[in-house]
């Protein structure tokens, strides 16, 4: 293998705090109910609009008619508060060392927002890490139809059977699947390693050192 590209929220970062927060402060500001940490966690993996369809449905706006004023409101509140609280998963930052050690092209593919995913990504994890990063865009359609992972290649120049796909959704899955490159589930993340399972991973991992094994 010569490149990975990683899923963000739930892969490389915990940031269900800082979705959780950017998500209440919507609701309240809309005057409705908040929602869980759990709830939030099962509404995440299809980009922040899908995230904020499901929140205005369980807190009072059942239709999700309000939609798009969620979206303007949540926009400007995420902006602000996208790090909030966010921070690698144990093992992570040592594991990317070492990728990058053995000359390995990183690059990260999110359902975020771009903007966010790039704020993200560099603030955890410095300005050089990743040589590819790519959030949700009106210029690519999200996950999981696989037109990111193939823009990503296409920057890396590396071919599909020269990468893996990381992350901890069935989203990811079907995303790896649909790209014709070789995936990894991790369980550390935002979904149980039975809901991987279920999605069709072939590989799951529980530690970030395991995927040393696979490059």
């Amino acid at each position: 293998m010569r490149a990975c590209i990683f899923d963000l929220d739930g892969t490389l970062t915990n940031t269900l705090e800082s979705l959780t927060y950017s998500v209440n402060e919507t609701l309240k500001e809309m005057g409705l109910r908040t929602i869980s940490s759990e709830q939030c966690r099962q509404f995440v993996g299809n980009g922040a609009r899908c995230l904020m369809k499901r929140a205005l449905q369980v807190s009072g706006d059942e239709n999700a008619g309000r939609l798009e004023e969620g979206m303007k409101v949540y926009g400007r509140i995420f902006g602000a508060n996208c790090t909030y609280h966010v921070t690698p998963y144990e093992g992570i930052p040592e594991m990317l060392d070492e990728l990058k050690k053995r000359g390995m092209k990183l690059g990260v593919l999110s359902n975020k927002p771009h903007g966010q995913t790039v704020d993200v990504a560099e603030k955890i994890f410095g300005s050089g890490m990743f040589d590819e990063i790519q959030g949700q865009s009106e210029s690519l359609a999200r996950k999981p139809d696989p037109a990111g992972v193939f823009y990503l290649l296409e920057k890396m120049q590396i071919s599909k059977e020269e990468c893996l796909y990381i992350g901890d959704s069935e989203v990811d899955i079907a995303t790896g699947s649909a790209a014709g490159v070789k995936s990894v589930g991790v369980s550390w993340g935002f979904r149980s390693r039975e809901t991987l399972k279920e999605a069709g991973a072939q590989i799951i991992i529980d530690v970030p050192q395991e995927l040393l094994q696979y490059v």
